[in-house]
């Protein structure tokens, strides 16, 4: 049995964890935690997520010395701003601690990253270094012997999945990048009220074009240049992403199909569709990638979805701690 802390467990993506660690057989989760400015700080888990009533009664409390708070834990989860994981991950590492970082402050090696699309200097460059980007499908072995896991992006992690086996079998025309366009729904910006992300004020229109910060963490773990354009979208939970490519000659549907399920045969968070086209609707509240395609003279057009809260947050980074510590992979997942 693991002792758990999870800090930052008000967020979307927080409670998430807090719910699949709840029910995982090997994890006890001895603390919830905010920060000590939270106005959740001192409240039920239930009375900020209400769909969790005499489900799940576990109390927030905030953090005035991580000293305190670190006492007989094993494994710390970090739903928290990228500034924040930033600062404190040393200090759960000194401690002996496995951590799962759900921010961009451990994913990428480039430092300079940081700088031009997250305005900060990373000070934490060794650390950085010996960090293992959480794609649990690809990243298997790292992960088992890694104690600082970079939990990847929501967008990221669709995008990646999706083109990956396509690069590792080399079958992209060079010539031409694949062209990305995503739609996430709203809870992709937090749970703070903000007047961009408001029902009333949403339409579906894409944003930070050449400028996301998903687009660098895409580009660095594939290894070759796309073109990102993300979307906001008028829904709560979801991401779908159509990814248009031109493929080298004589790659057929069959083929290409073949090269998905060599990959992801095992990978029991992965479902490749031959008949049908992967929709919000398959993956919202559930843990998978659903990965489809089409081609026609020699493009490919690639659809892929998950629920950007657990595929893309949560059930990646709780299948990492399964990978980590030995355990079905989808264990309290599925």
């Amino acid at each position: 049995m693991l002792n758990v802390l999870i800090i930052g467990a008000s967020g979307y993506a927080g409670a998430e964890l807090v719910n699949y660690m709840y029910r995982h057989v090997f994890a006890n989760i001895k603390k919830i935690c905010v920060s000590k400015n939270s106005l959740d700080a001192g409240k039920m888990f239930s009375d900020v997520h209400q769909q969790f009533t005499d489900i799940i009664n576990l109390r927030f409390e905030s953090i005035h010395d991580y000293t305190l708070v670190s006492k007989d834990i094993d494994v710390v989860f970090l739903a928290t701003d990228h500034n924040v994981s930033c600062d404190i991950v040393p200090f759960f590492l000194s401690s002996g601690c496995v951590v799962f970082d759900l921010s961009a402050a451990y994913r990428m090696k480039d430092n300079k990253i940081y700088s031009h699309y997250y305005g900060f200097t990373h000070q934490n460059k060794t650390i950085l270094e010996k960090s293992v980007y959480g794609l649990a499908e690809w990243q298997e072995e790292k992960i088992k012997k890694a104690q600082l896991i970079a939990v990847p992006g929501c967008y990221a992690t669709c995008v990646q999945l999706a083109l990956r086996p396509l690069v590792e079998e080399s079958i992209l025309c060079s010539k031409n990048i694949p062209i990305v366009n995503a739609i996430s729904g709203v809870s992709g910006a937090g749970r703070k009220v903000n007047i961009t992300n408001s029902f009333c004020q949403v339409s579906l229109q894409p944003y930070n074009i050449f400028t996301h910060r998903h687009t660098p963490e895409i580009i660095e773990n594939l290894g070759i240049p796309v073109i990102f354009i993300p979307h906001l979208g008028a829904f709560h939970r979801g991401i779908i992403a159509t990814i248009t490519c031109k493929l080298k000659n004589n790659i057929n549907e069959v083929d290409l199909y073949n090269i998905f399920n060599k990959f992801y045969k095992n990978k029991p968070l992965i479902r490749i569709y031959n008949k049908y086209l992967p929709s919000i609707k398959t993956v919202e509240k559930m843990p998978f990638c659903d990965i489809g395609f089409v081609i026609k003279d020699n493009y490919v057009v690639i659809v892929a979805a998950e629920d950007n809260l657990l595929k893309g947050a949560a059930a990646q980074a709780v299948q990492c701690f399964n990978i980590r510590f030995g355990f079905s992979e989808t264990e309290s997942i599925i």
